[in-house]
């Protein structure tokens, strides 16, 4: 039988633990969210994209080059450059990697383009890959950064006719650029969610086996202070409907991360006349490109065909 001491060491180390338990999940969890450089983060295994082998059929040399630009609020951005192989470029292609992943993604993907006649821009995203930074906003800042990039390749480049490819989180930037900044002419958006609170309360569903809508805002509006963002503007479906632009969504059915009905219900609430849903039978979140295969990759080339430059 427990005597009085005994119960008080009980009573203040469960005291003790709450408040252990509730600093955690105030300071530390919300970092986990969206610290994209934190070690502990670094240690949890996570899918990858997978690759499907679209790269040239030309040996010539690509004209390559890597460039930084000052982000809105003064971070040092990094991006690569790949110049159409042809005579004249069609368009240029803003390419937007997912969570935790960088530009080096899209190093295949930007030979088939230089060699199809496009330019493309593969961008480290704010936190990601040369950039700097430490949070990742779900696209609330990340939209301004390609429009800044616009700016940039506007400016310095020349360039003045905008595609955007960006997968998951990549895509979610993809959509809220669209819906931010009408000189973006087209837009491939691959497995992108919908709405960050949405999201993040699936994932927990997903990885602990349990969701409480509550317990899941409460640490995406910690999230939004420690990285000093508005989580409430972190909602690409919002963005869709100022999106007029020719725009192929595209989701795999068999996607357990971001479910095809987040896809779907971006792609209703998107008022463009030139809209197209793919959904590719069997894939996953993260194999949309091998399991599409060539089909996927010749009807993404064919409506970039379409919404090229008329000036070329």
């Amino acid at each position: 039988m427990l005597n009085e001491k005994n119960i008080k060491i009980i009573k203040w180390s469960s005291i003790v633990l709450i408040i252990l338990g509730f600093l955690i999940i105030h300071f530390f969890v919300p970092r986990l969210i969206s610290e994209m450089r934190n070690p502990v983060v670094s240690l949890i295994k996570r899918n990858k994209n997978v690759g499907f082998d679209v790269s040239s059929t030309n040996a010539s040399k690509l004209n390559q080059k890597e460039f930084y630009f000052n982000s809105f609020d003064s971070l040092k951005l990094s991006a690569r450059l790949t110049y159409s192989s042809l005579d004249s470029a069609k368009a240029t292609i803003i390419l937007l990697h997912g969570i935790r992943s960088n530009k080096d993604h899209f190093k295949e993907l930007s030979k088939f383009l230089a060699e199809k006649g496009f330019n493309s821009v593969a961008l480290d995203s704010r936190a990601h890959g040369k950039s700097e930074g430490s949070f990742c906003s779900f696209g609330v800042n990340e939209k301004k950064d390609v429009k800044t990039l616009i700016n940039y390749l506007s400016k310095h480049e020349n360039l003045n006719h905008f595609g955007v490819w960006g997968q998951s989180l990549g895509g979610a930037i993809g959509l809220q650029a669209m819906g931010y900044d009408e000189r973006i002419k087209f837009g491939i958006i691959e497995s992108a969610f919908s709405d960050f609170r949405t999201i993040v309360n699936d994932y927990f569903d997903l990885h602990a086996g349990f969701s409480y809508v509550p317990f899941s805002n409460y640490l995406v509006n910690r999230t939004g202070q420690i990285a000093e963002f508005d989580s409430n503007d972190a909602k690409p479906i919002a963005y869709c409907e100022h999106v007029n632009q020719p725009i192929l969504i595209v989701h795999g059915n068999k996607d357990e991360r971001i479910n095809i009905k987040y896809g779907r219900a971006n792609f209703s609430r998107i008022p463009s006349d030139k809209k197209q849903f793919i959904e590719v039978d069997s894939a996953n979140h993260s194999n949309v490109w091998k399991v599409g295969g060539d089909a996927y990759f010749k009807r993404v080339l064919a409506f970039m065909n379409e919404n090229k430059s008329s000036s070329i």
